[in-house]
């Protein structure tokens, strides 16, 4: 699918879209406590997506290479799980002191917009709160790399080198994208790179940044389930991703809550 340039009518219903979704992954977080079932959690998602009429994007897709569709409304993805947590298959129980990646998409009149939150369960290790604030934080800085004609090797760039100094891995087997008619569009949006290579950006370009940072090495491993990325040392592991559209002079969060 060649890059896309959305419409002002096309960012309007994904700007409506992005801030449904944010609620929801809001509302979600506050059920995230210690006995809280991953399955619970993934039935609420669904549940609030549709009942104003929205489409969970997640839920039965398949993207290139699945050997199924994907089963569930949410990601939920605990501790050393990276990206893309089975919460309905089997089920889970949340602990005290986990760290939790909410993971969500939906398709409101069309479009699809795409974004995720890691939040701790009860109170949790001061080492778990500095990966979760450091990643929350290196979302942003690649965020502000966002204008038409900068590069997206100038968000890796950005978000590369303001991690590096806190040691944590950056996991580059998975990366942002294109979205808005699809869960998943060019370009590819890597979360290391360097300034001025990759793709230009352009005005009305429709992006999911996502930093997926590991409190030990970079490197992950799929799980028997197809669809699980877990950190290969076992380290935990946290994420952060907005939906974002590029403007002439830098960018506007379609998902902020």
């Amino acid at each position: 699918m060649p890059i896309s340039i959305k419409t002002k009518q096309e960012i309007a219903i994904l700007r409506e879209g992005g801030k449904r979704l944010a609620e929801i992954l809001r509302a979600v977080a506050a059920e995230v406590k210690a006995g809280v079932s991953t399955h619970a959690l993934n039935d609420l998602a669904e549940k609030l997506i549709t009942e104003r009429g929205d489409t969970p994007s997640f839920l039965g897709y398949s993207p290139s290479g699945a050997k199924r569709p994907f089963p569930a409304a949410l990601c939920v993805s605990v501790n050393d799980e990276v990206v893309h947590g089975i919460p309905n298959e089997t089920e889970k129980f949340l602990k005290e002191g986990d760290i939790v990646t909410l993971d969500a998409g939906l398709i409101h009149q069309g479009l699809f917009t795409d974004s995720a939150i890691t939040v701790g369960v009860g109170k949790i290790n001061e080492k778990a709160q500095k990966l979760i604030d450091v990643t929350k934080k290196s979302l942003s800085v690649g965020i502000k790399a966002v204008r038409a004609g900068a590069t997206t090797g100038d968000i890796g760039y950005a978000i590369e080198k303001f991690v590096k100094p806190f040691g944590y891995g950056i996991v580059r087997e998975l990366a942002g994208h294109g979205v808005g008619y699809a869960v998943h569009e060019e370009p590819f949006v890597p979360n290391f790179g360097k300034r001025g290579e990759g793709v230009v950006l352009k005005a009305g370009m429709v992006l999911a940044i996502e930093p997926m940072l590991n409190e030990g090495g970079a490197v992950v491993k799929l799980a028997s389930d197809g669809y699980t990325y877990r950190t290969r040392d076992g380290s935990r592991s946290a994420h952060f991703e907005h939906t974002v559209v590029v403007t002439e002079n830098g960018s506007d969060i379609l998902t902020a809550s």
